[in-house]
């Protein structure tokens, strides 16, 4: 009892690689005596309850600029069917499905940034969305406020912006914009040899031309202003149009909602072009998600994310271990 506050943070060593054996193996090193498997999950059970209240606090201030993304997991859930074990004892069934965490990124003036909100949903579409938008803006989050969304190419996003948050434009991240066009590669007309004379094999080519592609099409996000982009853009049509058609054509579909980060300062604009920022928090959740597979329900899965979420924070200095004000 008198531990108990200390017993609350060593769950957050499960999140650093520990299992629920090592976990309970390195608190027996400390309290010299064996915790029971009850009393580990009462552990989690307390970093579950301040994952609640982190979801369900107040948001007091609205960030202009949201950072939005889905990462797929697997969650096993209870049907209305009964089976029979081994032993000959009837249980519920249960089945393991595909469910995507929706996320939300704040990012602030001067480039700091933090995680503000995340659900467990069915699908990626538009109802998703805006139920995701509506739960943060009973939270407090201001719809007029939001001026700009981040995304990739996310179905049904767009929609639920204009339902929810109708002063926000998208900003479509230029990775998933330039990948795009990497399926749509003709590679007709490939060199035959590199600039210094080597004899190039077919494969060779075919990874040259991908790479100057791309790294052309990356060239014309670095420009400083929005007029010298779109002259770097119509540089790289000429270029590109008349050997790969389809890519350039893709490339080009509503490519306006790329350049939307020129209206932010030029400080944002790393920061504001892409999805990355989230991206690199979802590989960190993956890395561990991966080791456990299937999750046993929706509350550890979410639990999980708030774990990994509190520990990048912590990592960058970004917020307190807890925000539940």
């Amino acid at each position: 009892r008198c531990l108990t506050g200390f017993l609350d943070y060593a769950g957050y060593l499960y999140v650093m690689g520990l299992s629920l054996r090592d976990l309970q193996e390195g608190l027996y090193l400390l309290m010299g005596m064996v915790l029971s498997t009850s009393a580990i999950n009462q552990v989690t059970l307390r970093v579950e309850k301040r994952m609640h209240m982190y979801r369900q606090a107040r948001i007091a201030q609205t960030p202009a600029i949201l950072i939005v993304d889905g990462v797929w997991v697997t969650i096993q859930y209870t049907l209305d069917e009964l089976k029979t074990d081994k032993a000959g004892h009837e249980r519920l069934c249960r089945k393991a499905e595909d469910r995507v965490i929706l996320a939300a990124m704040a990012v602030w003036p001067d480039g700091s940034h933090h995680l503000l909100h995340y659900k467990v949903s069915e699908q990626e579409d538009t109802a998703s969305w805006s139920a995701f938008f509506q739960e943060m803006i009973a939270r407090g989050l201001d719809p007029q406020a939001v001026d700009l969304v981040v995304s990739d190419g996310s179905t049904g996003l767009l929609e639920a912006m204009a339902q929810c948050l109708p002063q926000a434009v998208q900003q479509r991240c230029i990775t998933h914009k330039v990948r795009g066009m990497e399926p749509r590669l003709s590679f007709v007309q490939l060199p035959e040899k590199t600039e210094n004379g080597d004899i190039l094999t077919k494969s060779q080519a075919k990874d040259l031309r991908r790479t100057q592609i791309t790294q052309d099409a990356y060239a014309i996000y670095d420009a400083p202003s929005l007029p010298e982009a779109l002259l770097k853009l119509d540089a790289f049509n000429q270029k590109w149009q008349p050997i790969e058609p389809e890519a350039v054509h893709t490339f080009n579909w509503a490519i306006k909602r790329t350049f939307e980060f020129y209206s932010l300062d030029p400080e944002l604009h790393l920061l504001t072009r892409t999805t990355n920022l989230l991206e690199r928090f979802f590989r960190e959740f993956r890395n561990k998600a991966d080791e456990i597979g299937a999750f046993p329900n929706e509350n550890s899965c979410l639990t999980l994310f708030f774990l990994v979420m509190q520990r990048e924070h912590a990592k960058h200095g970004r917020l307190p271990v807890a925000n539940t004000s």
